[in-house]
């Protein structure tokens, strides 16, 4: 039944609260509720967070968002990872009702006495719940200066309406008809869930050789260490590996996806499984399990973690091909079906049918997933999730986050909008997205307001720029000034965001006109890449790339989702938007050229109360792209020339830069 109090449609709310909404240890979010009573008594509402060790902390004050809609809000934060739940109180504020009438009756002369009376027991009742420390005094001065006959009326209510009494009472309300909504499950993570740079690379291309008429020799895990330092020092919290098992050599793929492969050809990572093993082993040219452990202890050196690919999927030379015949699809003529997303087909690679035996799939995915588990591996990129059951991932994730709570799924799943919220909403703590189409101001500010309104509590949003698959138009075409755009805003407008090696260097060379595969793919051959060369010869934006990092690890406001704001800027080609820390404490300003071939001039138009400002202020603003330090208002003039200023991104109320003077 309804409450005497209603207290409706409670959001974040996930699946009509049958699954838990979804934040991280120390995230700010916002919990809303419709809340009102009848006639015109005062009511107020507050949001009761619960731990996981059951007990109910302190409560926080609602606010009426807009005068007049009965919507109210609060901003919580839970401290500690586990299951918590929320729940909304709504109460009957019996002095607020009382200072509403007596600021009409009194001046009126109405009941001036029988006012002032109500009034001082009404205070005196909520006394006696406020503690001392927090200011009972006050709230008892108010009652004896109600009953102060020696002063007029309202004198007698001015002195009682003082800012300490209305403090006091604020924090220790006089509360009736308490009514509560049911909890609503909340389930915290850690910070790596929401927040985190990613960095993809092929270990088999570091440290290969390649040499024409000669056969190639693979980069191991030895040797892909040694360019760790390297991802490290950009600033880069997880590395990503694709699938470093065992790779099929019936119908391998050749260079560039050509379906005959020569004898050296080393085959595509995904084409899983040979008689070296399936998904618990090693291909044998990248080392040993030693060799592994030693790569992942390196990393950790570095305060990276790496993120492995899981790809359930077979190539015809995978032992479960043999041990389980039933976990393939067979045609009519007895063969094994292989995967396809018309017009392309994956000849080397088996799906799986998951109807015939979903328990033993189960209880196999689970056994490799501990087993990379037990090697140091705490965050899984899985590989193209939407093409397998929901049920499924539901039951594998529930069962490892059980145990491991720490462990991170991040669904690469390009696929329809309803299908990506449902991973994030079953389980899948963070999702690929569709920011590499996404590119005009229209077109990021419909999806940023999207992913950072309700679906912030359920999917979590990573921006890749690249990956081994997707070369975007834009960066076909745009040459170094394209890369540096869309590097400033995936970095800025998303807690986690990611780049595919070589992004660094600007390859972007298609397969084909019109292709959004890379030419000379390294998911058929292997890349070295000249490092060193590159960066002598200034041939790269890994100091961009540095910088975004460290402005990220240095700023809150951008290590959080739910609270970007797009300012007005009379330029569709330039775009502005903020991000505010939970207190307000941290704000960030990006403005952003979104044309790579020309300078853009503008004015951005800054909504200065959602930065927390006056609407007339001006206050000192620092590029942390350059550190140059400009006077910024309501309006402000801005210049962005490709391949020179890609972006400004400034934080509010800079501390003077250290040495040389400020530049305006």
């Amino acid at each position: 039944m309804i409450g005497r109090i209603p207290v409706l449609d409670v959001r974040p709310l996930v699946n009509c609260g049958k699954r838990p909404a979804k934040a991280v240890s120390g995230e700010t979010f916002q919990v809303t509720a419709t809340v009102f009573r009848e006639g015109h008594d005062a009511v107020g509402a507050n949001v009761v967070l619960r731990g996981p060790d059951g007990r109910p902390g302190p409560w926080t004050p609602m606010r009426e968002l807009a005068p007049g809609t009965d919507r109210w809000g609060a901003d919580v934060t839970p401290t500690s990872e586990g299951r918590w739940t929320y729940k909304v109180e709504a109460w009957s504020d019996p002095l607020a009702t009382w200072r509403h009438a007596a600021q009409i009756k009194i001046p009126a002369g109405i009941d001036t006495e029988l006012v002032l009376a109500e009034g001082a027991a009404l205070y005196e009742r909520a006394a006696a719940g406020v503690p001392k420390r927090d200011g009972r005094e006050a709230v008892l001065a108010a009652v004896d200066a109600l009953r102060d006959e020696r002063h007029p009326a309202p004198a007698r209510l001015a002195a009682a309406l003082t800012p300490e009494a209305d403090d006091a009472l604020s924090r220790h309300p006089l509360r009736e008809l308490v009514s509560s909504s049911k909890p609503v499950k909340l389930l915290v993570e850690r910070e790596r869930a929401l927040y985190g740079s990613w960095y993809e690379l092929f270990p088999r291309s570091e440290g290969a050789v390649v040499t024409p008429g000669e056969p190639p020799v693979s980069g191991t895990f030895r040797t892909a260490a040694e360019r760790l330092p390297a991802v490290a020092a950009m600033g880069f919290d997880v590395v990503y590996l694709p699938p470093i098992h065992p790779i099929g050599t019936a119908h391998r793929k050749g260079p560039d996806n050509t379906l005959t492969a020569g004898p050296h050809d080393v085959g595509v990572p995904w084409a899983i499984g040979s008689a070296d093993g399936g998904h618990d082993a090693i291909h044998p040219d990248l080392g040993t399990i030693e060799d592994f452990d030693a790569f992942v202890a390196k990393a950790a050196s570095l305060r990276m973690e790496i993120a492995l690919d899981f790809a359930l999927q077979c190539s015809p030379d995978h032992p479960w091909v043999k041990e389980h015949p039933e976990w393939f699809h067979h045609r009519p003529d007895g063969t094994i079906a292989y995967a396809e997303n018309p017009p392309k087909k994956y000849q080397d690679i088996y799906p799986i049918a998951f109807d015939r035996d979903m328990d033993g799939l189960v209880a196999e995915t689970l056994r490799v997933l501990r087993h990379w588990m037990d090697h140091g591996v705490r965050i899984f990129r899985v590989d193209n999730p939407h093409t397998k059951p929901v049920v499924f991932w539901e039951r594998v994730i529930a069962d490892i986050n059980e145990s491991d709570p720490d462990v991170i799924f991040l669904a690469e799943a390009f696929t329809r909008p309803a299908m990506m919220h449902t991973l994030g909403a079953i389980g899948f703590q963070q999702s690929y997205t569709y920011f590499t189409w996404r590119n005009t101001k229209q077109e990021l500010t419909d999806y940023l307001t999207e992913l950072s309104g309700e679906a912030a509590s359920y999917m979590r949003p990573n921006f890749f720029v690249n990956t081994p698959d997707i070369l975007h138009g834009y960066l076909q075409d745009g040459g170094r000034p394209a890369f540096e755009v869309r590097a400033v805003l995936a970095a800025t407008m998303v807690p986690s965001w990611g780049v595919y090696a070589g992004y660094e260097l600007m390859e972007n060379a298609p397969a084909k006109p019109g292709s959004e595969e890379y030419l000379h793919s390294e998911k058929y051959e292997l890349r070295p890449r000249n490092w060193e060369s590159a960066e002598r010869e200034g041939r790269t934006i890994a100091p961009l790339i540095t910088s975004l990092n460290r402005i990220r690890r240095r700023h809150p406001a951008l290590r959080q989702l739910r609270d970007i704001h797009f300012h007005h800027v009379d330029n569709d080609s330039v775009i502005a938007y903020s991000k505010r820390s939970g207190q307000g404490s941290d704000v960030v300003v990006v403005v952003v050229n979104l044309d790579p071939h020309h300078t853009q001039e503008a004015t951005v138009s800054l909504d200065m109360p959602r930065l927390g400002l006056d609407w007339h202020e001006t206050v000192p603003v620092r590029d942390e792209l350059t550190g140059e330090i400009y006077h910024w208002g309501r309006a402000n003039y801005v210049r962005l020339e490709p391949g020179v200023t890609p972006a400004h991104i400034v934080v509010l109320r800079p501390s003077p830069p250290i040495g040389g003077s400020p530049t305006t």
